[in-house]
Formats: C-alpha cells, sequence, structure tokens
C-alpha cells in the first residue's frame, strides 16, 4: 500500500527543495520525478532548468502534464520515492485544457482528477510526495480566472491533505509536519 506526503507552502518557499531531500532519502537515494510542466516560454524555461540542476543521476523524470496517474504507476514499478512537482502546475493545466465556465462541472471533474492521482499512489508500492503552493493567502483576486484557480488550488490540496500521512508547511526554507497539530484536535 502506497503512502502520501503533502509538502506545500509560497512560491519560492523551499518546499521543491525540502521534497527533494525527502524523496531521496525514503528512496534510498533514488528517486522518481514526476514533472507537471509545460513550458511555453522563456521564464518557465528558465525555472524547469532550476530545478533539473538540483537532480543528478539517482533521478529519473517522468514528463506528465496531463494523465499523471499514469505515470505513478510507471514510476512505482522501479522506485520507493516518487515526487510529484507540482499539484498547482497540474491543476492549471486542466484548468487552461477545460476551459468550462460552469464551476461545479469544472469543481466535480477536478475532484474526479485528484482522486485518481490519490488513488494511484495508495495502489502503488510506493511514497508519493506531492508539492504544491499555497495560494489563497492574499486578497481576492480581481478576475474570474485567477479566482477560479485559487479556489480548485485549494480544493486539491485539501483532497491531497485528507489522504496524507504527513503535510509539511514550509516557510523560509524550514519544513513544518502541520499534519501533527491536527491530531491535537
Amino acid at each position: 500500500m502506497g503512502k502520501i506526503i503533502l509538502v506545500t507552502g509560497g512560491a519560492r518557499s523551499g518546499k521543491s527543495s525540502f521534497a527533494e531531500k525527502l524523496a531521496l532519502k525514503i528512496g534510498g537515494g533514488q528517486a522518481a520525478y514526476i514533472a507537471t510542466a509545460q513550458i511555453f516560454d522563456d521564464e518557465m524555461n528558465f525555472r524547469v532548468k532550476l530545478h533539473q540542476s538540483r537532480r543528478g543521476d539517482n533521478w529519473k523524470t517522468f514528463e506528465a502534464p496531463f494523465s499523471a496517474e499514469e505515470k505513478i504507476f510507471a514510476a512505482a514499478e522501479s522506485f520507493n520515492a516518487i515526487l510529484f512537482d507540482c499539484v498547482t502546475i497540474y491543476v492549471s493545466n486542466f484548468i487552461l485544457k477545460e476551459n468550462l465556465d460552469e464551476e461545479k462541472i469544472l469543481c466535480e471533474k477536478l475532484r474526479g482528477l485528484i482522486q485518481k492521482l490519490i488513488d494511484a499512489a495508495k495502489n502503488s508500492d510506493a511514497t508519493t510526495i506531492f508539492v504544491t503552493n499555497e495560494v489563497g493567502g492574499g486578497i481576492v483576486p480581481e478576475n474570474k480566472l485567477a479566482r477560479r484557480f485559487r479556489d480548485l488550488a485549494g480544493l486539491a490540496n485539501q483532497m491531497l491533505a485528507a489522504q496524507a500521512e504527513k503535510v509539511f508547511l514550509t516557510v523560509a526554507g524550514i519544513a513544518i509536519d502541520i499534519k501533527k497539530l491536527e491530531e491535537i484536535l
């Protein structure tokens, strides 16, 4: 039975770096990397190269802007640890592909999409570490697409956190296990 760990935080909070170290520790020095980004411009190309520069030969990358559950199963055949980076880019890919105006249908489809990831992770023999962003901490965005993204990313994060054994919040490069705090209640 597979395990889920969620690593969340703000932009440049250190979440990917922390998750990479955790994946290598869990995987005994080897890990799979599921990359969800699509490169459409120079800025995104720079970000992808930055992430790639931190990984060596002990990583195998699986490109998965869509249907990532298939890549989780494929990666779990050879690796004990899978790093999924990142959920918010995956949600963004989904929103842009679906382009639906009906909020209820979009939420239902997103729930199905995230449930497929959860099922794949749970039904594998690996630990899947999902990296995501906390995007709802600021003011309410002025445009519909930004509000939709914020809401759907929050929904995805809640679904993954509910199934995760551990949830880490990264702030200023420091990771805090916040799932432990839930146990107090």
